[in-house]
């Protein structure tokens, strides 16, 4: 998800060539990162993360400093968890990635973008964070020539994997040392991809083909969230002619989106393990994992319901798009562990917290890093 998408995209009608524009650009990388990723133990020495404002834990917020921006994002209430509160993380708090990395053992993943003197290359062996809010899945080059353009930032998945390529030889050395230390850590790209829907593109096979010869063993891809439950959505799509759950009061056009979304990555996941026998693909069904939530706020503890936004503007959702989370006249909530929303579009450390719970503790996962617990987030191999 993205920080300042122009949501009112998918409130119109949709091409489906819209759906696959990403899944291709998460094969790309996923098959390159891969390559003999399980570590002898199961387990992980570090992270290495890609995607938006999902996982970014800081690098628009450097990237803004560098051209002098102050977006509302990086000021309070964000990041009011922490101690010293503005971390750049889309949230009051910790995100999926930062409850991952403590589920394994390992420190907080560190944003790889950091300040002139800053020296965290010994730090980045135990992870390191290419994600940045507001990224696409597509480069800038194939966005602006059909008159698409990003505000945010230019630093598409591309961007960031040019960032890590670069950056390899300072974390880890020569090849052999870079192949070792990309085995033993988890990869997680996304999820991304949603600043890019509704963008009819088409994306070739031929470079996650070629990637996979190059060895690659184990994908773990993730689908979306249920994009209908959005507290912005919600705002600026909800009208009287929308069908609205009966039991979430998600919309019901949006969230088939999502499904449909879903369903197109998890097919052309399929095509490419049916050539690729070798090749162990997993599915990280985010959908559902957030589903749970929506279908069942007080059962989780989030007692003010799970559509209406903790920090915001007026409105029956807490969402008025002409008042952002973190300006002046914004209004934040007593108790943001009781919401599920935190700003309309980013969810809050508790919400996250679940969702990271219902992902990270499936047979799936488990059997690459060995615990014994259960849940409902990755499908197994396609």
């Amino acid at each position: 998800m993205s920080t300042n998408r122009p949501i009112f995209y998918l409130c119109f009608p949709m091409a489906s060539s819209s759906i696959s524009i990403t899944s291709g650009v998460f094969l790309v990388i996923f098959v390159w990162l891969w390559s003999s990723c399980l570590y002898a133990n199961g387990c992980y020495t570090s992270i290495i993360s890609f995607g938006d404002s999902l996982a970014d834990t800081g690098n628009l917020k450097q990237l803004a400093s560098i051209s002098n921006r102050v977006l509302p994002l990086f000021l309070p209430p964000y990041g009011e968890n922490f101690l010293n509160q503005s971390t750049g993380r889309c949230s009051n708090g910790r995100l999926i990635i930062d409850f991952l990395a403590e589920r394994l053992g390992l420190p907080l993943v560190p944003p790889f973008l950091q300040d002139k003197g800053n020296n965290n290359m010994v730090t980045f062996k135990q992870g390191v964070n290419y994600a940045v809010a507001g990224a696409t899945a597509l480069d800038r080059s194939v966005l602006e020539p059909r008159g698409i353009v990003n505000p945010m930032t230019n630093a598409s998945l591309g961007v960031q994997l040019a960032w890590f390529k670069q950056s390899l030889p300072s974390i880890c050395g020569n090849e052999s040392n870079c192949r070792d230390f990309i085995g033993r850590s988890l990869i997680l790209v996304g999820e991304i991809g949603g600043n890019d829907y509704n963008y009819p593109i088409l994306w070739g096979k031929s470079v996650e083909e070629e990637l996979i010869e190059m060895g690659a063993k184990t994908l773990v891809v993730p689908g979306n969230f249920p994009v209908g439950c959005s507290a912005s959505y919600l705002t600026v799509c909800g009208s009287e002619k929308e069908e609205y759950d009966h039991v979430t009061g998600c919309l019901v056009r949006l969230n088939q989106f999502a499904e449909y979304h879903n369903k197109l990555l998890q097919t052309k996941l399929k095509q490419v393990q049916d050539l690729h026998s070798d090749v162990n693909i997993f599915y990280a069904d985010y959908y559902n994992a957030a589903m749970e939530i929506y279908l069942f706020p007080y059962k989780y503890g989030f007692t003010n319901g799970a559509l209406k936004a903790c920090c915001g503007g007026e409105g029956r959702y807490n969402v008025d798009p002409s008042v952002e989370c973190g300006d002046a006249s914004a209004t934040v909530c007593d108790e943001p562990d009781t919401y599920v929303s935190w700003d309309g579009i980013h969810l809050t450390e508790a919400a996250y917290r679940i969702i990271s719970k219902n992902l990270f503790t499936t047979p799936q996962f488990n059997s690459l890093c060995s615990t014994s617990t259960s849940g409902v987030g990755l499908l197994g191999s396609m």
